[in-house]
């Protein structure tokens, strides 16, 4: 019995969408789902799975564009992302206007989540973490058991996330990379919201913003 997940990029931003899933039960969650519900489903559908929820790191127009409309007509429970990114959920239809992306439906979270939160898809159980920084209400999705984390827009391979935006701070952004990311493990692999995996031992090393030298 196993995680897995299948990875999507989206938009003209090429943002990661990910669907992850749990072997046996062949249960789904669509994590950021920003655009591109067709081939979003399309994957879905492919593997056999069962789409049960929608996880949000956060509310950005590329991560959560998509989210109203596919929670409405799939009939999923929209999970996160923190409470600090109501704002940027009152603002999608701002933000799709703003970078040209197709009208995004306004929708309210079924579970906002906090720091040291669980969520499950079939038997899978994945950690919550609070992440801010990028955004105030960005999570992260880890997986201890496969050694996974589903990191939105904190950190990237050789990068990190912009802290320019709205309720951004790049030291509260440093801060959640080294307290809450760090402690899952250099081992551990990570999804980020664009752009290719890494692990955290990797970045640690040779990451030039938050490197240990």
């Amino acid at each position: 019995m196993t995680l897995r997940y299948l990875t999507i990029p989206v938009t003209a931003f090429q943002q990661n969408c990910s669907i992850v899933w749990c072997d046996e039960t062949l249960d789904a969650a669509v994590i950021d789902p920003g655009g591109d519900l067709l081939r979003i489903l399309a994957a879905a559908q492919q593997h056999g799975l069962t789409l049960k929820a929608i996880w949000l790191t956060h509310a950005h127009i590329d991560h959560a564009g998509g989210t109203g409309q596919l929670a409405r007509e799939q009939g999923l429970p929209i999970i996160g992302p923190h409470p600090g990114d109501q704002f940027w959920i009152d603002g999608l239809a701002k933000q799709s206007q703003m970078f040209g992306f197709p009208p995004a439906e306004s929708f309210t979270p079924t579970r906002w989540l906090a720091d040291g939160d669980t969520v499950s898809i079939g038997k899978q159980i994945l950690n919550v973490r609070h992440c801010p920084g990028h955004t105030p209400g960005h999570v992260v999705f880890h997986s201890p058991a496969a050694g996974r984390a589903f990191v939105g827009d904190v950190l990237f391979a050789g990068g990190v996330g912009r802290s320019d935006f709205p309720g951004g701070d790049h030291a509260t952004l440093i801060a959640s990379i080294k307290q809450r990311l760090w402690p899952m493990g250099d081992a551990t692999v990570f999804i980020p919201g664009h752009g290719p995996e890494s692990s955290f031992g990797e970045e640690r090393r040779s990451n030039p913003y938050v490197r240990e030298h």
